[in-house]
């Protein structure tokens, strides 16, 4: 498969996580297709424990200066890039001093989540989406990795639906093993400032919600691990079962042409 502009969205990539299925996968994936000539390029959060100077990030100025209104409130959208390491692969990093600078992910110290991940998820969707917009690039696939990533369908089909940018993009999404992460009821708020409402995750409120809900609006799902367990494995099997041409693909190739 050649000249195909794929789009990797995910929140964990090797190197910049290391011990993770879903760092190793997107990785490999991401080189593989980049490597047989596509125009592959990947978003992520930076997250704070990214070291900046390890992997030569820098910010990149002509597409930062932006702003995300989150609930009203102005965020300032900060773009930086590095190149995976010794290849020619750009990746861009989502950021942001007030939900990305903490040196944990989703958690505190005590082990409870952030009061902000709803918010933290929101900011990053609209960020990768504003940010594709900016540029002009149109991916041929968007990939979803990772529970934040599902956010990004859920805003293509509400809040951007009018916007036809993203018209002829295919929508792929990879289902992992994940740890639950509990949002907090504020995650309401800000959608419904957003005009997105009535969604069946928000019965819920964990990170797994949003994925069945986003696994619903994709064109194909995927299993990210070989084994889902205990919910993913129900959502993916009531997910599949509904998508008249979802196809048990062998391999990427076959993913992003099914």
């Amino acid at each position: 498969m050649l000249n195909q502009k794929i789009l990797y969205v995910t929140t964990e990539m090797f190197p910049y996580q290391e011990d993770s299925n879903m760092a190793e996968t997107v990785n490999k994936t991401a080189l593989k297709m980049h490597r047989e000539g596509n125009d592959v390029r990947v978003f992520m959060p930076k997250f704070g424990l990214i070291s900046e100077r390890k992997f030569q990030l820098h910010e990149v100025i002509r597409l930062s200066g932006m702003n995300i209104i989150i609930n009203d409130l102005d965020q300032p959208l900060i773009i930086k890039v590095a190149s995976l390491p010794g290849e020619r692969l750009q990746v861009y990093f989502i950021d942001n001093e007030e939900y990305f600078k903490r040196k944990f992910y989703y958690k505190n110290e005590e082990g409870n989540p952030f009061e902000d991940n709803g918010e933290r998820a929101v900011f990053f969707a609209r960020g990768v989406i504003e940010t594709i917009k900016k540029l002009n690039w149109v991916p041929d696939v968007i990939h979803f990795n990772g529970w934040m990533a599902s956010f990004i369908p859920i805003y293509l089909k509400n809040y951007y639906k009018k916007d036809f940018f993203f018209n002829n993009t295919k929508l792929v999404m990879s289902v992992y093993n994940e740890p639950e992460v509990e949002l907090n009821e504020k995650i309401k708020k800000v959608l419904a400032f957003d005009k997105i409402k009535n969604l069946k995750a928000l019965e819920g409120l964990r990170s797994q919600d949003f994925i069945a809900e986003a696994m619903n609006l994709v064109d194909v799902v995927v299993k990210g691990d070989e084994f889902l367990e205990g919910d993913y494995e129900q959502m993916y099997k009531e997910a599949t079962s509904e998508k008249a041409d979802f196809v048990e693909a062998e391999s990427m190739e076959n993913v992003y042409l099914s």
